[in-house]
């Protein structure tokens, strides 16, 4: 089986850019779904690099799943529990009590979550170019 952990970084990076294109443009609901989008990609990159196959959608579960000798720290995982949050209810209306999801989100969850996307993938980053 070929090694596909680079395209799934290549794409996870795509995907903060997407993020921040996103907060630009004050769709703050798509910036964090893309943000954890590309949270969840990096870190099954990692899992590749590693021989490892990782499956679902939860991020912080994902991290912890990898190796011991990845040494990720509990800050990066409590990071991903918040990217966590924005995996279904920036997308659907019955995500939150009322209100379409766009008016739920604003700059300062859109900032945080690329913040954290980029933290988890600068994390992938370091332990790929180590593999």
């Amino acid at each position: 089986m070929p090694d596909r952990s680079q395209d799934w970084l290549n794409q996870a990076l795509r995907d903060l850019e997407q993020a921040q294109e996103s907060r630009q443009a004050e769709r703050h609901e798509w910036a964090c779904f893309a943000a954890q989008q590309a949270a969840e990609k990096a870190v099954k990159a990692l899992h590749l690099a590693k021989g490892q196959e990782a499956w679902g959608h939860v991020v912080a579960k994902l991290l912890g799943e990898l190796p011991d000798d990845a040494g990720c720290s509990e800050d990066l995982i409590d990071k991903a529990r918040v990217l966590d949050a924005y995996y279904i209810p920036t997308r659907y209306a019955n995500g939150h009590p009322e209100g379409a999801p766009f008016e739920h989100y604003g700059k300062l969850q859109s900032s945080e979550a690329c913040d954290y996307a980029g933290a988890i993938i600068e994390f992938v980053r370091t332990q790929m170019a180590d593999a």
